[in-house]
């Protein structure tokens, strides 16, 4: 039996495992920490994507899970209301749509379930060296641990160490869109039901969303900069840095920043896209964010996970052989990806010139189906 290392207990690492066990490999999932992450805001699971999480047995338990909003209202920046829908939300797009919206943590856990009794799951630690051997990959983890897989598999995200360790500095595959973005959790304080509000003011906006029966608020808080010099693991440095660019806005922003202080669940990051002209060296593979993010703005960041995990462990299938199965990972997804990552521009662009626009229904249609799960007889 063939044994993969997946670096990365998200949505692309845990689908992996998942697919890839019901090939008949052995997957091993490394993540640094202690089990799989909570908290995060709401994604979406769009098109194609759709069809992954079919073929899985999970997407009815996954339209369960949904949330249910029944609209939103858009606010300036000194917290006035511009104007309210009940047809759709910002994060989530039209209402009556298929496409489901579900937090983050809920889609984790759900594909934690389905996989946690046939791979091997070791937390709490990490990858930190790899050296690759004609009949393997030799690595290292961080608790001293040494041993060899047939492949190795980055899942684990825009700072994937598994790409710095076998592609290089980051720098070179790290674009910047211009801005960036926080995400906590927080006792929903505004009294919300089922109801988003978004506000956007001068280079900085949030989003609104209650969450767990309206008793938790789910807050996304972003501002236009340049590149920022940062730690990325100083917490308390990242909170700083959101507070002194969001200041200027008022309406919910003080009592929004007082909540982000004992947040338990912070995260923070620039939007950026990963882009690389391969996602494989080797017996080295990358998958979802860490080998091709679309960034927040894109909206599909999770159906390219679940879509590249499909196709990664559906090519291992039909071929054993990485210098064969690799290649034709990336040439069945790369269109995929490049369609979905040109929607983030598109929602960038659209965005600047009126807050509350998006990319078209069209293009988001597209982009979300642009990919077939099935290879045609060669």
């Amino acid at each position: 039996m063939k044994t993969v290392l997946i670096s990365g207990a998200g949505v692309a690492g845990l689908a992996l495992a998942r697919l890839l066990r019901t090939h008949g490999f052995a997957p091993t999932v490394v993540e640094r920490a202690p089990a799989v992450r909570p908290g995060g805001h709401a994604i979406d699971v769009r098109g194609v994507a759709l069809e992954v999480l079919a073929r899985m047995g999970l997407l009815d338990e996954a339209r369960r899970m949904r949330t249910r909003l029944r609209g939103m209202s858009m606010h300036d920046g000194d917290g006035n209301e511009l104007w309210r829908t009940t047809e759709m939300t910002l994060s989530g797009g039209r209402l009556d749509s298929d496409d489901i919206e579900l937090l983050r943590e809920d889609l984790t856990a759900l594909l934690h379930r389905s996989v946690r009794e046939d791979a091997e799951f070791l937390f709490g630690d990490s990858l930190t060296g790899l050296d690759q051997e004609p009949a393997g990959v030799r690595t290292t983890f961080a608790s001293g641990a040494r041993r060899t897989f047939d492949y190795v598999v980055g899942a684990d995200g825009l700072h994937s160490a598994v790409r710095r360790l076998a592609f290089g500095p980051e720098a070179g595959c790290l674009h910047h869109l211009g801005s960036h973005l926080a995400v906590f959790t927080t006792d929903n304080f505004l009294g919300l039901q089922d109801w988003q509000i978004w506000a956007q003011g001068e280079g900085a906006g949030y989003c609104l969303y209650p969450a767990r029966g309206n008793t938790q608020l789910r807050a996304t808080l972003g501002f236009t900069s340049r590149p920022l010099d940062y730690d990325h693991r100083d917490v308390e440095q990242q909170k700083a840095l959101l507070a002194a660019h969001m200041a200027p806005l008022k309406g919910h922003t003080p009592k929004l920043l007082e909540a982000m202080r004992t947040s338990p669940d912070f995260f923070f990051d620039a939007m950026a896209q990963v882009r690389l002209d391969h996602w494989a060296r080797g017996r080295v593979a990358l998958v979802g964010d860490a080998g091709y993010c679309p960034s927040p703005l894109s909206g599909q960041g999770t159906s390219l996970a679940l879509a590249g995990a499909y196709v990664l462990a559906d090519e291992l299938r039909r071929c054993a052989d990485p210098a064969v199965a690799f290649p034709r990972y990336e040439q069945r997804l790369a269109p995929f990806v490049a369609r979905n990552q040109a929607l983030a521009t598109e929602n960038r662009e659209l965005a600047a010139e009126e807050p509350g626009q998006g990319a078209s229904e069209e293009s988001l249609e597209r982009a979300k189906n642009a990919l077939s799960l099935d290879v045609l007889a060669e």
